[in-house]
């Protein structure tokens, strides 16, 4: 399914901010809860965090606070080349934690990239003007395997993938897995997987279990500990236009969402000052 390459080759030394996208082409499975709350809590810890928005629903921007009326210039803006990221960037209700918005301009951004020579590396070009400016920058990609997606591998040094515990997880995954390769080989040799998260757990469902352990035994260590639990609280947050750690602190969901970020410094070695 992954090569031992892929799975273990350590990213080449580089200078600016580590790029995470933040992926998998099935929704509802935690791309987004993932990319908000891990940047709030590595926030909280120091890091100088920020969060791109590359999926057109929004999302990421709506859970952040972000009114529809006030995302432009956003992502859409800084991928085409019209705007700086730095420019697009807006603070949150978070300290050191920024957000560059998704409006529904994005949606159209595919249609319009098809044609482009180099159109998988417009985003790479884009965030070349983040170093300096952030420790940590985490790509909110879309459910699906298309040209924005590619856009945020291309532009990665690592892929995060937050993964259900449901039956047909481990068959999704697969797919994310071909695409990774191909973007590796062809446009980005140093993207690597940065983790598997299991998310929306459920102990009192032997299914949780059954998957958990399951994509344990084939992924190995590159899954990590922590595992996100089905929580109402973390449901509730967005619709605050907050992180489930501002909404509610202790909650199993924000507690979770400290250890992973611990678990995330800890393999990237990272030493950071609160």
């Amino acid at each position: 399914m992954l090569t031992a390459a892929a799975m273990t080759d350590p990213a080449p030394s580089r200078t600016g901010p580590r790029i995470i996208a933040i992926a998998n082409q099935k929704g509802g499975v935690g791309k987004t809860t993932t990319a908000i709350n891990l940047g709030t809590a590595l926030a909280a810890a120091g890091c100088r965090v920020v969060v791109f928005d590359l999926d057109p629903q929004g999302n990421a921007s709506t859970g952040l606070g972000v009114a529809h009326g006030q995302r432009r210039p956003g992502s859409y803006e800084v991928l085409i080349g019209e705007v700086a990221v730095r420019a697009a960037a807006r603070p949150t209700l978070v300290p050191r934690l920024e957000v560059v918005p998704s409006g529904v301009e994005l949606s159209g951004a595919e249609v319009e990239l098809v044609a482009m020579p180099e159109r998988e590396t417009f985003l790479t070009a884009a965030l070349a003007g983040a170093a300096g400016a952030w420790d940590y920058v985490f790509i909110d990609c879309p459910p699906a395997l298309g040209l924005l997606t590619v856009n945020a591998l291309a532009a990665a040094d690592a892929v995060l993938v937050p993964l259900q515990c449901e039956f047909f997880a481990l068959e999704g995954v697969s797919h994310l897995v071909k695409t990774i390769e191909r973007v590796r080989r062809s446009f980005n040799s140093r993207l690597q997987i940065q983790g598997i998260v299991l998310t929306m757990f459920d102990k009192r469902n032997k299914l949780s279990e059954l998957v958990a352990n399951d994509v344990r035994a084939h992924f190995g260590e590159r899954v990590f500990r922590t595992v996100i639990p089905r929580n109402v609280r973390v449901s509730e947050a967005p619709s605050h236009g907050r992180p489930v750690l501002v909404y509610d602190t202790h909650c199993a969901g924000s507690q979770a969402y400290i250890h992973l970020a611990g678990e995330v410094l800890r393999r990237d070695g990272i030493a950071v000052q609160p």
